[in-house]
């Protein structure tokens, strides 16, 4: 891999906090799909190291012009040095990097969402929790303190002799 390519790679996979991104993982499937996706990533960095990181070992031109022949050598190593390889343009990042960002921003506003809903999750867990401690011991009075919306709903129905069928 080229010079630049390869500070990228080493970039993004510095970057990378797998083991911080695996605590955040709650279900037994998404756990499954990240080391999927983290053995891809390894899969292709690994080949990327190995086979485009080496550098093509030069040529002894005068070990072969003592076995083959002068005029033989020249004739390869002036074709050798004429061949030119282009160099990669990169055309696919700029098209892609916006929607990227965007996907990115999307799912930084998911995430925030998330542990909004988390938040509030937990304190109705909390809530329910100590209404099962308080319940055996609570009075009709104080529960519908607790639940108005209930207390209407009784009430209505009571008053319209409609007795919760």
């Amino acid at each position: 891999m080229s010079g630049s390519g390869k500070k990228i790679v080493e970039k993004a996979a510095k970057t990378i906090d797998w083991d911080g991104m695996s605590k955040l993982l709650i279900s037994d499937s998404a756990r499954r799909e990240f080391f999927n996706l983290r053995r891809a990533y390894e899969e292709v960095k690994r080949t990327l190291d190995t086979k485009f990181s080496q550098e093509p070992q030069p040529i002894d031109w005068e070990y072969y012009r003592k076995g083959i022949g002068s005029r033989l050598v020249d004739m390869y190593k002036e074709a050798y040095e004429g061949v030119q390889i282009p160099k990669y343009v990169d055309k696919v990042t700029p098209e892609y990097k916006p929607k990227f960002d965007a996907l990115l921003k999307e799912a930084k506003e998911a995430e925030q969402k998330s542990l909004q809903e988390s938040e509030r999750l937990e304190k109705e867990i909390l809530k329910i929790q100590e209404l099962k401690k308080k319940i055996t011991t609570m009075t009709a009075d104080e529960y519908f303190a607790e639940y108005p919306e209930l207390k209407a709903r009784f009430d209505e129905e009571m008053k319209n002799d409609n007795w919760g069928y």
